[in-house]
């Protein structure tokens, strides 16, 4: 009881995070099961991962379903997200992650007030000005950027995603959280393919109890998401991160 009790906590900050702002499940999961299960920390991102592709891709077809998701740019951006992580985790190599890791805690909070603080107000007809050609040539470096940072620090991929297709390309708050969750579909996946492979299946309790509850929560915040007005879904996004990112330094600290 107390192990379903922990896996369903961890899957509604799992969820809310990737329906509202594309964040990846490993950020919230990770640190509650490694703290309050003993569960070792290659397992326990394993699960994380695999909790991320459902929820993910519930999430991907809610947003588009309601015309919210640039595929497109969001296949070439994932391109490179992915081969830059390679390159990113090789150049980590020789580095300590305990010092890098806790990055992307720290930018899930100040992600979440900035959101609250100064609002994504972009509309579609100004986000669809910019060319096709160089909407293109963005989203490719703004994958390499993603990708190579995300396999630098180890984490922080989904806040990365959302901050540059919000900041740098121009991104509507919805159109950039369904394309961010869009991509981090393939590479949740592709992630816990090789954690499963490498490491071999995990906790099977764990593993089923985190993922059903990540994916429910993910389609309730997806779904509120969508129908919600840009004011309102900055302030939820930015609350929901905020919350987020105070509670996993908790946890982190209590570990």
């Amino acid at each position: 009881m107390y192990k379903f009790i922990i896996c369903f906590i961890a899957g509604i900050g799992a969820g809310l995070g990737t329906g509202f702002a594309g964040m990846s499940a490993a950020a919230v999961i990770s640190p509650m099961l490694i703290t309050f299960l003993d569960i070792e920390a290659y397992e326990a991102v394993g699960i994380a991962l695999a909790s991320d592709v459902l929820a993910s891709a519930i999430s991907a077809w809610t947003y588009g379903k309601n015309k919210n998701l640039d595929i497109k740019n969001g296949l070439v951006m994932m391109a490179a997200v992915l081969v830059f992580t390679l390159v990113g985790s090789y150049t980590a190599n020789q580095i300590s992650n305990t010092t890098m890791g806790s990055f992307s805690v720290f930018m899930t909070l100040l992600l979440g007030i900035k959101f609250i603080v100064k609002p994504v107000m972009t509309t579609k007809e100004s986000m669809n000005v910019v060319s096709g050609r160089r909407r293109v040539i963005q989203s490719l470096l703004s994958g390499t950027v993603v990708g190579f940072i995300c396999g630098f620090i180890g984490a922080g991929g989904g806040m990365m995603m959302l901050l540059i297709l919000t900041s740098v390309l121009g991104y509507e708050l919805k159109t950039a959280v369904g394309t961010s969750v869009f991509i981090m579909t393939f590479t949740a996946f592709t992630g816990a393919v090789s954690h499963m492979a490498i490491g071999g299946l995990p906790d099977p309790a764990c593993l089923l109890f985190c993922v059903l509850s990540t994916l429910l929560w993910a389609r309730i915040a997806a779904r509120f998401a969508n129908k919600a007005s840009a004011a309102t879904l900055n302030r939820a996004t930015g609350v929901v991160l905020a919350v987020l990112g105070i509670a996993i330094i908790s946890v982190n600290y209590l570990r």
